[in-house]
């Protein structure tokens, strides 16, 4: 079987991707992460701690080029756009996998935050941090 994140054989049994993270079971997506400090309907039994995960980003010689003619026409650099999704995608799944390796069920307070390395290269790093929580539904 392999990721259907990033595409990487997984071993039989894993519940998540040794490469990136992702959930490759059903009872693994149970997951919960919001960007919210608390979730309704459930309470925090156990704060973990603070987690997080960088993913760094960079485009090819190709990517830049084209993305350096779009951006002369103004609108969206579509050369980007799904290289930065790709990259959002893998920072939520490092955080969640470091949350999971934790103990935990859930993310609370979760904030993406995308950098400029400033190397002149052209290396973006995005990074989702959150709070690593264990969380049960409220009674009744």
């Amino acid at each position: 079987m392999n990721c259907p994140i990033c595409g990487s054989e997984v071993t039989e049994g894993d519940k998540f991707c040794s490469t990136c993270g992702a959930a490759v079971t059903p009872e693994a997506s149970g997951f919960i992460m919001v960007t919210t400090p608390t979730i309704q309907g459930y309470r925090i039994k156990k704060v973990l701690g603070v987690v997080t995960g960088l993913t760094p980003r960079t485009r090819g010689m190709l990517g830049r080029f084209v993305g350096g003619i779009q951006s002369m026409f103004g609108g969206e650099v579509t050369a980007f756009t799904s290289e930065l999704e790709k990259a959002r995608l893998e920072a939520m799944e490092r955080v969640r996998s470091k949350a999971v390796m934790m103990g935990a069920n859930a993310i609370l307070g979760l904030d993406l935050e995308t950098s400029d390395m400033g190397t002149q290269m052209g290396v973006v790093v995005i990074s989702a941090t959150g709070t690593a929580v264990v969380v049960e539904p409220e009674s009744g």
